[in-house]
């Protein structure tokens, strides 16, 4: 309770310092994590605090006092939403044997929980592929640390579809209205099914090679052999420094046509080294994290008439 009334000070301060609700809820969230009070609490006290609310505890309300509110009870619905999290307040209400709004109190109010929903993440690692993950990360922090010029000589590269047409973020189709003015109206759209595969390589200076599959092949290791060598040479005229000590590394997913024996066998062969990427980890790899987003953003809404138009985006 003492961490919600602190919240609910600095909301008032906010409010005297004409910082925005959003902004307000922001700061608080940065501040107590996961402890921070729910949205709606945050604008309900926010609003009391604007409209000349000057207490911050809650005042003592008329009538007969709850009964519900007891020790025994919140105990009891903690230790039942820390065992079965996903509990409904009219599963709780009926096992605790008391009113919905008793149990919904106790939940914002007293034990500062809030409900979320669960964060989709690509695959649920195994432990051995956490443990990877873990080397993998330790490995490039050191090799940072003990090497400053190291992270100048990745290069880093996967492959990514691009549509015809994409929809628009929420973001970017949202406008500026008034507070009477009706909310804007987006039709449902769905991406196309034209699209063409690009492959691109960049360093920290920039992109070192791109290429769109031709049409009908597909990126098997055989393809992907190809792109190799492509690669190479592109690096041989764009980075000379590199190309000159073959002092670049090669850093791509684990994907099939990646970690093929002929791919692996030619990168051996051109003494090219490459360094390890943790499975199922997208966070990791700068395409799916940084390259790819900012690129196709632009491109969202936008609509190409045919897979050349696409490819002259460049």
């Amino acid at each position: 309770m003492e961490n919600i009334v602190e919240q609910r000070v600095c909301l008032k301060f906010c409010v005297s310092d004409d910082i925005s609700c959003g902004e307000s809820l922001k700061m608080l969230r940065n501040t107590y994590g996961e402890s921070c009070i729910s949205k709606t609490r945050a604008y309900e006290w926010y609003k009391a605090f604007k409209e000349g609310r000057e207490v911050v505890v809650d005042l003592p309300r008329s009538g007969r006092p709850s009964t519900a509110r007891t020790k025994v009870n919140i105990d009891k619905i903690k230790k039942l939403v820390l065992e079965n999290r996903r509990m409904s307040l009219r599963e709780l209400a009926s096992e605790v044997n008391i009113s919905f709004k008793s149990v919904h109190n106790i939940l914002i109010d007293i034990l500062g929980m809030k409900r979320v929903a669960a964060r989709l993440v690509p695959k649920e690692l195994n432990f051995v592929q956490r443990a990877q993950r873990k080397h993998v990360a330790e490995d490039m922090v050191s090799r940072a640390s003990t090497d400053p010029p190291f992270m100048k000589r990745i290069i880093t590269g996967d492959e990514t579809w691009v549509y015809e047409y994409d929809m628009q973020t929420s973001q970017q189709s949202s406008e500026w209205r008034l507070e009477n003015e009706p909310k804007p109206k987006k039709p449902r759209q769905s991406r196309s099914k034209i699209k063409v595969m690009l492959t691109v390589f960049f360093d920290y200076r920039g992109v070192v090679h791109s290429e769109f599959l031709p049409k009908g092949e597909t990126v098997n290791k055989e393809y992907y052999l190809g792109v190799m060598k492509r690669l190479r040479e592109s690096i041989r005229r764009k980075r000379p420094d590199l190309w000159q000590h073959n002092s670049w590394m090669l850093h791509h997913d684990n994907a099939p046509s990646h970690t093929a024996i002929i791919v692996k066998e030619f990168l051996v062969k051109n003494s090219t080294k490459v360094l390890d990427q943790a499975p199922y980890s997208p966070d990791m790899a700068p395409s799916d994290f940084f390259l790819f987003p900012k690129l196709k953003l632009p491109l969202r809404g936008k609509r190409f008439e045919t897979i050349e138009a696409i490819k002259k985006i460049r």
